[in-house]
């Protein structure tokens, strides 16, 4: 899988509304160490209690060292880095995903699980967990549970757990400052007023005014 096909395999249209609206409400420019770092300090729009409870969660740990070795490969394979912008982990999805499944803890559970099957599908086929395997390695297995309408039955699970981490790395990504250039999203900008075109001012003869 390229960036581009991993793009078109996510479509917007299959993300969760409801993920990536609670993605923008954890405010993502504030994710693993910066956020936990961050003074308590009032913020617009948001509670002090609320700033509180999101320096909790980043101070927390859930995933091991060794999940997050993981979560950083998966979520890269995912999202590569290309000539338009970085990789889902320049972009600290990571950590965005650390913080998500905190303040969603129904995340727990399937993710954790997840990535045992992965560790075991490997383990199985090459005798090496998903890190340790080979890049041609890892990209076998993925392409078995990437695409589920091509997906063999067994391997079910697997592509539950990977659409979930591919939508939790498009909402990471995607509600990055990097995600949000490399879609070109301006944003709301305050109009620049130049004055009055020239050819309206010459139709009603006003243009030496």
């Amino acid at each position: 899988m390229n960036r581009r096909d991993s793009l078109k395999a996510i479509g917007f249209g299959t993300l969760s509304a409801g993920l990536l609206l609670e993605a923008c409400k954890t405010d993502t420019k504030k994710t693993g160490e910066e956020a936990a770092s961050a003074p308590a300090a009032p913020e617009a729009g948001r509670q002090p209690f609320e700033v509180e409870r999101d320096k909790k969660l980043n101070a927390d740990k859930f995933f091991t060292p060794a999940e997050m070795a993981t979560i950083t490969v998966l979520v890269d394979i995912i999202i590569p880095k290309d000539e338009k912008s970085g990789s889902a982990t320049d972009a600290k999805v990571p950590d965005f995903i650390e913080f998500i499944v905190k303040d969603m803890p129904y995340h727990q559970t399937p993710l954790r699980g997840g990535l045992r099957w992965l560790d075991l599908q490997c383990l199985n086929r090459f005798g090496k967990t998903f890190t340790d395997s080979s890049h041609a390695q890892q990209i076998e297995v993925i392409d078995d549970i990437a695409y589920p309408a091509k997906a063999k039955p067994e391997m079910a699970q697997g592509v539950a757990f990977f659409n979930r981490m591919r939508d939790l790395t498009a909402s990471g990504f995607f509600t990055s400052e990097m995600g949000v250039k490399d879609i070109g999203y301006a944003g709301n900008a305050p109009g620049k007023w130049t004055g009055v075109p020239t050819d309206i001012l010459k139709h009603y003869g006003m243009e030496n005014v």
